[in-house]
């Protein structure tokens, strides 16, 4: 399947904006979704809706046999070990919450630490952030280094023997690194302190093998690889969410119920309180088939060679500057232009018909550790392509031409 197939798969790109052909360049906010993720989402809806797990109805054990599919769908695509290490979330930032309550609530008492880093998304920071003040817990912070890398020399002298958990982005959100997880987990193992990986901005760009890993928790989106918004997912090692208290209570994560006491399923089912989005993962099974039949090498390939393409274009253009300098790269770019705030380039390509994303991605820690109040981003997907670079490289001149020819501000906040 070539490149140039990928792209008429989803129908939200043959569309024109301001009169100009849509160029999509927001992919790490949210991916499109492709015709076969559309198709199974109506399929769904047309023919067999019903709640899960709750009747014998022929419509309910359809859906019900597609959702524990799904289950087993996304575990392979992880190479789990089991498909009850796959809890199903609406995000990964619920996923986030889920391990800081019921983990925190379980493993953490007054005094203990939790490592997160300056490369973190505010979903990797504010659930901590909470647990911290409710748990009187403390919170220490991996470095950047001065070529704006995690300062891993750094992060040995972090562990105590308060240490409870490390959680860590594995691809950044702003600078597009991406960080050596297998290293730090394997830092963190030697210190006997469980790892939690940020995964929202690789589980669509890059392979994740959590065995290989041997991390203990790996959350993500689903509507960040293509699949319907609404949707997340929790991988966890059995013998961690086996001792986890249930985050919510409701109907479906019971075994009994009396006045007196409840009694709890065993995992995944006891975090899953209450009517999942049926719907949306089992579309979101249809797009990891989706990605599984293109092959992840070869949309890694593909975004490797365009996030080249697009490096060397921006840098081509004087005022110009590039952000991330990680060893490894993923298809995210964040930029500045001199003369022009980013909101304000937005709106200039949005008139081209270019969707970019401008401000600080909710990562204002490490835009303040980089000394840079906000930026405008671009990011790939495997539906992109030259064209679509050369549109931002022509929509951006244009920009500094009319910045320059009237030194008028479209918009600035």
């Amino acid at each position: 399947m070539k490149s140039n197939d990928w792209r008429s798969d989803f129908p939200v790109l043959h569309q024109t904006i301001n009169g100009k052909s849509l160029v999509y360049l927001d992919s790490a906010a949210t991916c499109q979704q492709p015709q076969q993720v559309i198709d199974t989402l109506s399929a769904y809806c047309c023919h067999d809706h019903a709640n899960v797990n709750r009747a014998v109805h022929n419509l309910s054990m359809r859906a019900t046999a597609q959702y524990e599919q799904a289950r087993i769908t996304v575990k392979n695509h992880l190479n789990a070990a089991s498909a009850t290490e796959i809890v199903f979330v609406r995000g990964a930032t619920e996923a986030i919450n889920l391990v800081a309550h019921s983990y925190g609530q379980q493993y953490c008492q007054p005094g203990d630490e939790i490592i997160i880093s300056t490369m973190e998304h505010h979903a990797n920071i504010v659930p901590w952030q909470l647990l911290a003040a409710r748990r009187g817990l403390v919170l220490r912070v991996i470095p950047l280094t001065a070529a704006g890398t995690l300062d891993l020399a750094a992060l040995p002298r972090l562990f105590t023997a308060k240490t409870k958990l490390l959680a860590v982005t594995h691809i950044s959100n702003v600078l597009g690194t991406i960080n050596p997880i297998a290293e730090i987990i394997a830092m963190a193992h030697k210190k006997q302190v469980p790892v939690l990986i940020d995964g929202a901005q690789a589980i669509g760009h890059i392979a994740v093998d959590v065995k290989q890993l041997d991390c203990d928790f790996y959350v993500f989106s689903a509507h960040k690889a293509y699949g319907p918004t609404g949707v997340g997912v929790l991988y966890g090692k059995q013998e961690f969410l086996a001792n986890m208290p249930p985050y919510q209570g409701g109907g479906d994560m019971i075994a009994s119920v009396t006045f007196a006491e409840t009694t709890y399923k065993q995992s995944p089912y006891k975090f899953e309180a209450g009517t999942p989005n049926i719907a949306g993962i089992i579309a979101f099974a249809a797009a990891l088939k989706y990605i599984t039949a293109i092959g992840m090498a070869n949309i890694t390939a593909h975004e490797q060679q365009l996030l080249a393409y697009a490096r060397s274009s921006l840098a081509a253009i004087p005022g110009v500057s590039l952000l991330g300098a990680g060893a490894a790269q993923s298809g995210i770019i964040s930029f500045m232009v001199a003369g022009i705030h980013p909101h304000d380039l937005g709106t200039i390509l949005d008139h081209e018909g270019i969707a970019i994303r401008g401000g600080h991605h909710c990562a204002m820690p490490l835009l303040a550790a980089l000394q840079v109040p906000a930026t405008a981003r671009l990011s790939l997907g495997l539906y992109n392509n030259q064209d679509d670079i050369d549109r931002l490289i022509v929509g951006i001149k244009a920009a500094q031409q009319l910045f320059t020819a009237s030194s008028a501000t479209v918009y600035h906040d």
